[in-house]
C-alpha cells in the first residue's frame, strides 16, 4: 500500500515543480490576495472620503457647520460647489463619494425656530466609501440638529443642563463584543482571506485532477497507484495538501501573532486550518467526480469559490438571506470555517460548543469518499470533451 501511495506522491511532487501554474495557484495568488487586504486596511478604518459641501446659504452658522463636517474623521471636503448640479457631475465622474448641502436661508430659518432641511447624497454604487460617506454626513446631520433645538430652547429660557437632558434623556455607552477598536481589517481579513484560499483549493484540485483526464494520463496515474483510486488521489493531493495547510497556518501567524488579531483559542484554529484544506479538497474532488472535465469543472468551482463571497454570511447574516439563496451558504467549506472563527477567535468559547462546525469537515470528506468511484470509470477510459 505505502508503496504505491509513495510512488504517486514522487509523481505529483515532480509534476508540482514542471507547471509554473501550480506555483502561482498554490503559493503567490493566496500571499498576494493576502497581503493586499492586510495592507489596504492597515489603518482598521478607511478614513477621509472625498466629499463635497454645496453652501447655499454663506452664513457664520453654514460655515461652522462646513468646518466641523471637515474636521471629521471620515469625511474629506475635497470641494466647495455653488450647485446641486454642479455636485452631482463630480459624483458621477467619480471624483467623490457625496456631497453635503445647507439650503438657503439656513442660518435665519434655525434662528428663528422653524426647521430647515439638511440634504446629503451618498454614492452607494461603491459600498465601502458610499456607507462612510453617509456615516459621517448623518452624524454631522444630527449633532447639527441637536445643536439648534438647544439654542432654541435656550433662548426660550431652558438651562443648559435641562436642554441636553431633554435632547439625550439616555446616554449609551457602547462596547462592541470582539472588536472593541471597530477594526475592519479583522473583520474583513479573517473572512476573505480564507475564502480567497477556499477559491485557490478548489481551481488547483480540480485543475490537478482533470488535466489527467484532459491529456490523457489518467491510466498511468492509476497504474502508478496500483490501480487504487483511493491512493491516486491521497497520492496527489497530499503535497498541496501540506502547501496549503503551511501556508494557511502562516497567514494564521501574520493575523493573529504579527497583526495581534484577537484570538480566544489558537490551538483550536491551528486544528481547523489542516480540516479546512482537504475539506476544499474534498468539495473540489466531488465537482471533479460529478463533472470529469477540466473546463466544466474548472468553471464550477470558480463559480462556487467567487459566490462564497456573498453566500457564506461574511457580510450579510445568513439567517436574513433568502432560505432558496441561504442554503447554499451550508454547502461551503469556508462556511463553517467562518463560524469556528467566530466562536474560537472572537469569542474564546469552548471547543465543544463548535464541535459541530469540525464535524462539517469531516462530512465534506465522507461524501468525496462516497462519490468518487464515479471518477474512477473515467480515469480509466479518458475521453477529452473541449
Amino acid at each position: 500500500m505505502l508503496k504505491g501511495l509513495g510512488d504517486t506522491v514522487k509523481r505529483e511532487i515532480a509534476r508540482l515543480g514542471s507547471r509554473r501554474v501550480y506555483l502561482w495557484g498554490i503559493l503567490l495568488v493566496p500571499l498576494l490576495v493576502a497581503f493586499f487586504l492586510v495592507d489596504l486596511m492597515s489603518t482598521g478604518l478607511p478614513t477621509k472620503v472625498p466629499t463635497a459641501i454645496v453652501d447655499l446659504d454663506n452664513s457664520p452658522m453654514s460655515r461652522n457647520l462646513t468646518m466641523s463636517l471637515g474636521s471629521s474623521e471620515l469625511i474629506n471636503l475635497t470641494d466647495h460647489v455653488g450647485s446641486y448640479h454642479e455636485a452631482m457631475q463630480l459624483v458621477k465622474s467619480g471624483k467623490i463619494y457625496g456631497f453635503f448641502m445647507i439650503p438657503h436661508d439656513f442660518e435665519e430659518q434655525a434662528l428663528a425656530g422653524r426647521t430647515p432641511t439638511l440634504t446629503y447624497y451618498s454614492n452607494m454604487t461603491y459600498f465601502v466609501p458610499g456607507t462612510l460617506a453617509f456615516k459621517g454626513f448623518k452624524t454631522m446631520a444630527v449633532l447639527s440638529s441637536g445643536a439648534i433645538v438647544e439654542t432654541s430652547m435656550s433662548s426660550k429660557g431652558i438651562s443648559d443642563n435641562k436642554a441636553e437632558t431633554l435632547l439625550q434623556p439616555v446616554v449609551i455607552d457602547t462596547h462592541p463584543l470582539g472588536n472593541p477598536w471597530t477594526n475592519y481589517s479583522i473583520y474583513l481579513s479573517n473572512s476573505f482571506i480564507p475564502g480567497a484560499l477556499e477559491l485557490m483549493i478548489f481551481i488547483m484540485t480540480c485543475f490537478a485532477v482533470c488535466e489527467e483526464l484532459k491529456r490523457g494520463t489518467s491510466p498511468q496515474w492509476l497504474a502508478t497507484a496500483r490501480g487504487s483510486l483511493t491512493k491516486a488521489l491521497i497520492g496527489k493531493l497530499l503535497p498541496q495538501t501540506v502547501i496549503f495547510t503551511i501556508l494557511g497556518w502562516f497567514l494564521d501567524m501574520v493575523l493573529f501573532k504579527y497583526l495581534h488579531f484577537p484570538c480566544g483559542h489558537l490551538g483550536n484554529m491551528i486544528l481547523a486550518m489542516p480540516m479546512f484544506v482537504i475539506a476544499c479538497q474534498s468539495f473540489a474532488v466531488i465537482i471533479c467526480s460529478i463533472l470529469p472535465n477540466l473546463r466544466l469543472a474548472l468553471s464550477i468551482s470558480c463559480l462556487t469559490g467567487i459566490l462564497a463571497f456573498s453566500i457564506a454570511g461574511f457580510s450579510f447574516p445568513v439567517e436574513n438571506m433568502y432560505g432558496s439563496i441561504g442554503i447554499f451558504s451550508y454547502i461551503l467549506p469556508v462556511r463553517w470555517y467562518f463560524l469556528i472563527y467566530i466562536d474560537q477567535a472572537l469569542n474564546g468559547i469552548d471547543i465543544y460548543f463548535s464541535r459541530y462546525y469540525y464535524i462539517a469537515f469531516i462530512i465534506f470528506l465522507l461524501a468525496a469518499v462516497a462519490i468518487a468511484p464515479r471518477l474512477r470509470k473515467r480515469c480509466l477510459n479518458p475521453v477529452y470533451v473541449p
